[in-house]
Parts: C-alpha cells; sequence; structure tokens
C-alpha cells in the first residue's frame, strides 16, 4: 500500500511540472497570447503568420511549424527577449526597423537577458539578424540570416551580432549578405562553431573580445574573411578562409591582436592569406597556405610571431616583410620550420624531413606593397616575376624572411585540399551562379 501511494505521488508530480501547453488563439493578438501563458509553458503556432514586434518577458517556449512567420511593423525589434531561459524553435522572423541611425540597435531577434535558447529560424529583412545585448550563457543554432548583399552592406547591420555578451554558444549558423557575419564588441569566453559566413564585408569582425574560441567555420567569399582586432588568447582552429577577395583583401587580419593560437585553418585563395600588424606573441601552426596572392603580409610592428609546422605554397609571394623588421619573429619552432612547396628545393641527406640548409627568401616587392596600394592588383602579372629578377641582379632585394630548419615538402597529395576546394566550390555555384563564380576564379587564382 505504502508503494503504492508513493507511486501515486511521483506521478501526480510529474503531470503537475509538465508544461502546459498553448496553442495560438485563433483571434486577438500573438502578444495578447504570451502575455495570458504561465511561466515555462510551451506556445505552439500554426503555418501562418502572425503579427510581430512581441516582446517576451517570461520564461516559456515558442515552437513554430513549417510555414509559421513572424512578421514585425518595421519599426522595432520583432522579438524582444526580455526574460531568462526563453526558447525559440522552427520560426521566421522578418521585417525589423531599417533605422541606421536610431539609439536603439533593431533586429529581427533581440536578446538581453540569459540562458535562452534559439534554434532552427530563418530571418530575412532585418537591420541585425540575432543582437545578443549583455546576454550571457546563450545558445544560437541553425539560425539562416540572409540581408540584402554587397550592394546595401552600409544600408544594414551584422547577422549575429554579439555585444558585451559572455559565454555565448553560437553553432551551425548560415549567414550571407548582411554587412558583417559576425561582429564581436566587448564579448569573452564565447564559442563559435560550424558557422558558414558568405557573401559579407567581414565574415567575423572582432574588438575588444578575449578568450573566444572558433572551430571549422567556413568563411568565403567576403570582402575580408575574419579582422581581429584589440584583442587577446582567441583560439582559431581548423577553419576555412576561402576566396575572400578584392583589393587590400584578406582571409585573416590580426590588428593589436595577442597572445592568439592559429592553428589547422586553410587559407585558400585570398587576396592575402594572412595580414599581422601591430600584433604580438601570436603562435601561427600546422595551417595551410595556398594559392593566395601573398601568403602572408607581415608588418614590422608586429613582433614574437611564431610560424611553424605551416604548408605555405603556391603563392604569388610566400610572405612579405613590410616597414622593415619586426623584433624576435620566428620562422620555426623546436627546430621544426615550414613546408614552403616545390617553389624551394630542398635536400635532406639524413632522411629526418628537415631540409639540410635554411630557406633565405629575397624580394623587391615590399617597398612597392607599402607605398603603392594598386600594387596588389598586379600581383597575377608575369611582370612581377620580371620586376624581382632586374632587382636581383642590382642587389635591390631584401630579406623578408629566413626559415633555419625547412620542412621537406611532402608533395604530391592535394586531396585533402581538393575536397575542401570542391565543396566550396558546389556551394559558390549554387549562391553565386557560374558566371560569377568563373571570373573570380579566373581573376584570383588557378584551376584545381
Amino acid at each position: 500500500m505504502k508503494k503504492l501511494t508513493l507511486l501515486s505521488f511521483i506521478l501526480s508530480l510529474l503531470l503537475f511540472i509538465k508544461p502546459e501547453e498553448y496553442m495560438a488563439a485563433e483571434h486577438g493578438s500573438l502578444q495578447a497570447t504570451i502575455d495570458s501563458m504561465k511561466e515555462g509553458a510551451v506556445l505552439k503556432l500554426e503555418n501562418k503568420t502572425y503579427e510581430g514586434n512581441i516582446v517576451i518577458t517570461k520564461p516559456l517556449t515558442i515552437i513554430g511549424s513549417e510555414q509559421t512567420v513572424i512578421q514585425g511593423d518595421g519599426t522595432g525589434n520583432v522579438i524582444s527577449v526580455k526574460a531568462a531561459k526563453v526558447h525559440l524553435k522552427n520560426l521566421t522572423v522578418t521585417g525589423s526597423s531599417m533605422d541606421r541611425n536610431s539609439a536603439e540597435e533593431y533586429a529581427a531577434i533581440k536578446i538581453y537577458t540569459n540562458h535562452n535558447i534559439i534554434e532552427h529560424v530563418t530571418i530575412r529583412n532585418s537591420f541585425h539578424g540575432i543582437y545578443l545585448s549583455q546576454a550571457h550563457h546563450n545558445t544560437i543554432e541553425y539560425a539562416d540570416i540572409k540581408g540584402m548583399g554587397k550592394g546595401e552592406i552600409a544600408a544594414q547591420g551584422n547577422g549575429l551580432h554579439v555585444y558585451y555578451a559572455n559565454d555565448n554558444l553560437l553553432a551551425h549558423n548560415k549567414i550571407e549578405g548582411t554587412r558583417d557575419g559576425m561582429f564581436f564588441d566587448y564579448a569573452n569566453n564565447n564559442k563559435s562553431y560550424d558557422n558558414t559566413i558568405i557573401n559579407t564585408r567581414y565574415g567575423l569582425h572582432y574588438m575588444y573580445s578575449d578568450e573566444n574560441i572558433f572551430k571549422r567555420n567556413t568563411f568565403t567569399m567576403n570582402q575580408g574573411g575574419a579582422a581581429i582586432m584589440n584583442s587577446n588568447g582567441l583560439t582559431l582552429e581548423d577553419n576555412q578562409f576561402i576566396v575572400n577577395y578584392g583589393n587590400q583583401s584578406f582571409g585573416l587580419l590580426l590588428l593589436q591582436a595577442n597572445d592568439n593560437s592559429i592553428q589547422g585553418n586553410l587559407f585558400y585563395m585570398n587576396q592575402r592569406g594572412l595580414y599581422i600588424d601591430q600584433a604580438t606573441r601570436n603562435t601561427i601552426r600546422n595551417n595551410r597556405i595556398i594559392q593566395n596572392q601573398i601568403g602572408i603580409e607581415l608588418w614590422a610592428s608586429s613582433n614574437d610571431q611564431i610560424f611553424t609546422l605551416n604548408r605555405i605554397s603556391e603563392n604569388t609571394i610566400p610572405a612579405v616583410t613590410i616597414g622593415g623588421k619586426g623584433e624576435g619573429n620566428a620562422w620555426s619552432h623546436h627546430g621544426k620550420g615550414n613546408d614552403w612547396g616545390s617553389a624551394f628545393p630542398l635536400t635532406d641527406l639524413n632522411q629526418d624531413s628537415i631540409g639540410d640548409f635554411p630557406i633565405t627568401y629575397h624580394s623587391s616587392l615590399h617597398q612597392l606593397l607599402e607605398d603603392q596600394e594598386l600594387t596588389n592588383l598586379f600581383l597575377k602579372s608575369p611582370a612581377v616575376g620580371i620586376y624581382e629578377k632586374i632587382n636581383a641582379t642590382l642587389n635591390d632585394d631584401e630579406v623578408m624572411f629566413k626559415d633555419p630548419h625547412p620542412l621537406v615538402s611532402k608533395g604530391g597529395s592535394h586531396s585533402s585540399l581538393l575536397f575542401a576546394a570542391l565543396g566550396v566550390i558546389a556551394v559558390l555555384i549554387l549562391i553565386k551562379g557560374r558566371e560569377t563564380l568563373c571570373i573570380i576564379f579566373g581573376r584570383n587564382g588557378k584551376k584545381i
């Protein structure tokens, strides 16, 4: 009897704590329905369009159907989350204010609180996509955010905007055609995994933010892949920076960025693979820097960089040092340098995979690159090679780098790079069309 009584009590308790479910009312506003819900309740929406500019002030769950749309009126945020532990799922959100001069940074979904989950949302026709404002421990996953494209970059906001927001997870999101894909400002200890950023100004724009982790993200066809500024202690691992093109463009920019770990990334067919200026104590390890116009552009204001175990090959210019000589920049670490490809033949008599002699690279282009911005437009021209040879005979070139322990090129196998590039090419064909793709590849790189 006691066991039966205990079992009945447990079943009653489970029934009591089960979230109460609501269906959106046929008549009356979505806001009124939300206001009438109890904390922790679940609201299920139908395949219809609901009137937006809603404010959520209690913990609850809103789940849409395949064709559920929340339509803003163009005057504010479409959804404002002002309570913790809100869960939004399976929604299309559209129509925030596009006023770029307002004191309020409007967004399709703006989050002011902690421990919320936003997943499987589609965002269109909004200034910012999802904006985290002093909001911590939130999860944003599988969002599909599309802006107006490059022709309207100045008139719109960012895909994911993270402002004074810490310890958030941003994963599996796709962002296209916004101003910046992801923008971090005074935001620490966030994690960004498996996001794809296409056709923006900067795929990642990052300022005054420390100790964040970026893994397995793809930045392609942006004016700049990722711009890391005034930030320290980041981990960028296994990301792809592919076909970020245009004059003065880059795969990854480090500007006043210190103590960062750049490891296992692919920099392929960018104007510059890495652009490093006023940066200190960064470790660039085990990356593939291939077929960029400039593999690495290192300014003399940058000190104590470590380059080791990277494959740096088939770039028009492998690496260039500009503005003089920086201090403490090392092209090997613990006796391991970098693989410079077939352009630097090596002997390896003792078969230890380390070249028998150092590699020293001379170039006369550093002064032109420093003084003449338009020089970048001619890096693919055969005239570059002629210019280098003429200056070499005149002893008018300088040492760009010296790798004391170069790695013997493994050569031959391009399979992993090929599969990665083919995957991105397939996406580009779907997004940009074959004609645009041919123009880009003809101008910036070789056929695969």
